[in-house]
């Protein structure tokens, strides 16, 4: 079912194994520096190899994975889990996160929507 190959394009990797939603999102990510392998951010074009670790900031959290397939056509989540180990860090507790304001408070002041803002996680 899978691909292997020797190398794939690191954008094509991310879509193919799920981390991101899309090949565009993929590439974005890619540009924006969100993507690192091996600690260097990387272009979408970047060839991946396998037991380079990739590093990608997605809204969900930080994904640290360490390569162990390459795939380059999106598959089953089943299958695509294999390409991949996962050496993510635990996310927070969900009472760290959560930015709880009155309800019918109002608008947030500035010093509130500072506040908010330090609890918000960093993406």
């Amino acid at each position: 079912m899978g691909e292997d190959t020797a190398a794939a394009r690191i954008d094509a990797w991310l879509w193919a194994v799920r981390v991101y939603p899309s090949r565009t999102a993929a590439t974005d990510a890619c540009r924006a520096g969100h993507v690192k392998r091996n600690g260097t951010s990387v272009k979408p074009s970047q060839v991946l190899q396998i037991g380079d670790t990739v590093r990608a900031r997605t809204p969900g959290g930080e994904r640290v994975l360490v390569v162990r397939g390459l795939i380059a056509r999106r598959v089953g989540a089943a299958i695509a889990v294999t390409q991949y180990e996962d050496q993510s860090p635990p996310p927070p507790p969900p009472e760290e996160r959560i930015a709880v304001r009155d309800r019918g408070a109002g608008r947030p002041t500035k010093r509130d929507r500072r506040e908010i803002d330090r609890l918000r996680p960093r993406a």
